[in-house]
């Protein structure tokens, strides 16, 4: 079965078929590093992973370009107000979004430029739409002609007759209001690189169209970003790029925000959660579980009661395969995964179907457990395994394992509880020794208006938190 995908600029859902068998280029926009990240803008990264890992299960080699937006007007800002050079902002922030990103799970890219790394290849790309008149350069500033690309605003599906763009701050010498800038001229105190036209530096679009082109060439299958960067960001990149002569993506994909209170979480908003807070208090696997398992192109409405509801449905898979370990043995990830997953998975990504499969596996899971049927058991676990694998969710895979013991509830404080509550255990396993099983229940009672289950097993009893509590 083939993958089929919502393209943005179709407003459809499409086959995917790649410009080359066997292979695929997806090219993402990353982060802009004026700040550290809070989870709206890591949901994008988790969505585009997993999509890479259902790409390469289906035995697809990818090349993944993940770009950081290292120079713009608030990183500049930023610099004024906190007296640092520009680049000691942006690198700070960029080491916090790879933390975030690897804490997260997500695969490192193919490739990561960084925009002021490109400078010459922008370069190149404005001195040829100028030579074929799509591009003119004033007072230092070049921009891009909108009324010499006759796709403009396709992918949004506007009329430029209604569209209003006002000039930004220092954008002078404009044919239209609506033309926008490729390159900004030189501010006194402010960085900036030599061109033809004068010092400056790269505009936000123009960035995005020369490393697409640098690392993935003329024409590639997929780019993706965020919804709200379908204008004017990727409107923008095609122009530039299809003027230039590329035909650019052939497929866009873009997921939808994270909000609170129905707004979009942003920095300027002061409604952001940062990601660096946000793994002290939940085990990074659940945040993962948490961004990543609704559609890519839902709307995900942050509460603390949805994310406790993510620990509570992921604490159930875990408690799964847990205890069929304990009764099978380590049983490695299946080959292939149920066909109702992959069906899921090939329909746009339909992550929240495909995770119940998961939930349905994990049920006949633990009815095998009940009825004693290991081979039955053991099946259901190699499932699973594989499941959360290609969604980048499975607890046993040893990314997770390195990383989990240093992450909130499953970190120091967890051993140390643990250790506290198997001395109780071991109180309890003398009173049920000597058939005292008043007080062993009484034990396990107060256990449990702690917040703990006790589950007794053919190994000894074992704890866990009560996610009901």
């Amino acid at each position: 079965m083939s993958i089929r995908l919502y393209d943005t600029g179709a407003r459809q859902i499409r086959e995917f078929v790649p410009l080359e068998p066997g292979r695929v280029s997806i090219y993402l926009c990353g982060a802009t590093v004026q700040a550290a990240p809070h989870i709206g803008h890591i949901r994008s990264g988790l969505n585009f992973d997993i999509m890479r890992r259902w790409f390469v299960h289906r035995g697809y080699e990818v090349t993944f370009v993940r770009n950081v937006t290292d120079i713009d007007d608030k990183i500049i800002v930023k610099a004024a107000e906190q007296n640092r050079p520009w680049w000691s902002i942006g690198y700070e922030n960029e080491r916090a979004f790879s933390a975030a990103y690897d804490g997260l799970g997500c695969l490192p890219p193919t490739y990561e430029p960084r925009a002021t790394g490109h400078i010459t290849e922008m370069t190149g790309m404005m001195q040829k739409l100028i030579d074929d008149g799509h591009a003119y350069a004033a007072d230092g500033n070049v921009y891009f002609d909108v009324h010499s690309y006759e796709g403009y605003l396709r992918l949004s599906n506007q009329e430029l007759d209604n569209l209003l763009q006002p000039e930004g701050e220092g954008e002078t010498g404009k044919r239209d209001p609506r033309d926008f800038a490729m390159w900004k001229a030189a501010k006194p105190g402010e960085p900036s690189w030599p061109t033809p036209w004068g010092p400056g530096r790269p505009g936000w679009h123009l960035e995005c169209s020369a490393m697409a082109h640098k690392y993935l060439g003329s024409a590639f299958d997929l780019h993706g970003g965020g919804v709200d960067l379908v204008f004017p960001h990727h409107e923008n990149e095609i122009a530039q790029s299809k003027a230039f002569g590329d035909e650019f993506a052939r497929y866009w994909a873009h997921n939808a925000w994270v909000t609170m209170s129905g707004e979009k979480m942003s920095k300027s908003l002061g409604n952001s959660v940062l990601v660096s807070e946000m793994v002290k208090h939940w085990r990074p696997i659940v945040l993962r579980y948490y961004l990543g398992t609704p559609h890519y192109r839902s709307t995900i409405e942050y509460s603390e009661e949805s994310l406790r509801e993510a620990e509570s449905a992921f604490g159930r898979i875990e408690g799964f395969l847990q205890r069929a370990g304990e009764a099978v043995g380590d049983v490695r990830p299946a080959a292939e995964v149920p066909a109702a997953f992959a069906e899921a998975m090939d329909d746009d990504f339909a992550v929240p179907q495909a995770l119940a499969v998961v939930h349905t596996t994990v049920r006949h899971g633990n009815a095998a457990l009940g009825e004693g049927d290991k081979d039955a058991t053991a099946k259901a676990f190699a499932d699973v395994r594989a499941m959360l694998g290609i969604l980048g969710l499975d607890p046993l895979d040893t990314r997770w394992q390195s990383t989990q013991a240093d992450a909130g509830r499953s970190g120091e404080l967890r051993d140390v509880v643990d250790s506290l509550v198997r001395l109780v255990l071991d109180q309890r396993q003398a009173a049920r020794a000597r058939k005292d099983y008043a007080t062993a229940d009484a034990i396990r009672d107060e256990l449990k208006q702690a917040g703990l289950v006790i589950e007794d097993t053919p190994s000894g009893p074992r704890w866990e938190l009560d996610s009901g509590s």
